[in-house]
């Protein structure tokens, strides 16, 4: 992740207050047996049924480094707010804190990316799953070049099931109208994503995923992803993983790391 921590550096990004919200859930530490245990959906494209724990900020934030095809790349800082009013209602708003694009050519654009904006419920079926419905809007405050300049809205459903013991499986069905599109493509774009996550241990986690998009007058995109996780604490957990595109129209390697913590507690 040399190249992503590079661009954090040139992009002017205050790199103590990465290191600050991360020795802050470290700190916090031994607050564990009175605090929640963390529900990251990162690094994975599936979302889970679940949502954090009630009344507390629960935060992502990572860094991802993918390179197409051709000789583009792009580097992103993904960051995610959630906050949960029941364990049945929830919010999370999210986007790229920084994008840093370079065409083939070598030309580099480099901005604050689109922002997501879901509402979440979910419908517990038994104790081990539960299904999940998730309404969302993608607002276009990213700079031009780095961003489709139009507002998405789209409807995910989610299954989530723990099938056996330590084992983990979300299967996600999306569907969103995109606001601007060339012509001759449809408006509509359908989104599947499937994952297996495996708990090795107390603290270690592993997990692969499927996933891809189909969209009238476009080539369909299809990826695998494989991720693992440790849990510093209850409040803490870090991932790390890459995520290799199956055909010419989902890019070429990815690669990634991050945390999930549980920032304040606001009820």
């Amino acid at each position: 992740m040399r190249n992503g921590w590079s661009f954090i550096r040139r992009a002017g990004l205050p790199v103590h207050c990465v290191i600050t919200c991360v020795m802050g859930g470290v700190g916090t530490s031994a607050m564990a047996d009175e605090a929640p245990t963390v529900t990251p959906y990162r690094p994975s494209v599936s979302s889970p049924a679940a949502l954090s724990a009630p009344g507390w900020v629960e935060v992502e934030a990572g860094v991802q480094n993918s390179r197409g095809e051709d000789a583009s790349r792009r580097v992103t800082l993904p960051y995610t707010f959630k906050l949960a009013f029941t364990p049945d209602w929830g919010v999370r708003i999210g986007g790229d804190a920084l994008v840093r694009q370079t065409e083939g050519g070598g030309a580099a654009q480099r901005g604050g990316g689109d922002t997501t904006i879901v509402l979440k419920r979910r419908f517990e079926l038994n104790d081990d799953s539960a299904w999940g419905l998730e309404l969302g809007t993608k607002l276009p405050t990213a700079r031009r070049g780095l961003g489709s300049g139009r507002a998405d809205t789209g409807v995910n459903a989610i299954y989530s099931s723990d099938f056996a013991p330590g084992w983990h499986t979300d299967l996600n069905l999306a569907v969103t109208r995109i606001g601007g599109v060339p012509a001759g493509q449809s408006r509509w774009q359908q989104a599947w994503a499937t994952s297996v996550s495996r708990i090795l241990s107390e603290q270690w986690g592993v997990g692969g995923e499927l996933a891809g998009t189909r969209q009238g007058g476009n080539a369909s995109t299809a990826q695998a992803l494989f991720a693992a996780s440790y849990a510093v604490s209850r409040k803490l957990s870090l991932d790390v993983g890459v995520s290799k595109g199956l055909n010419a129209a989902s890019g070429a390697w990815s690669a990634f790391a991050g945390l999930t913590f549980l920032a304040a507690r606001v009820f």
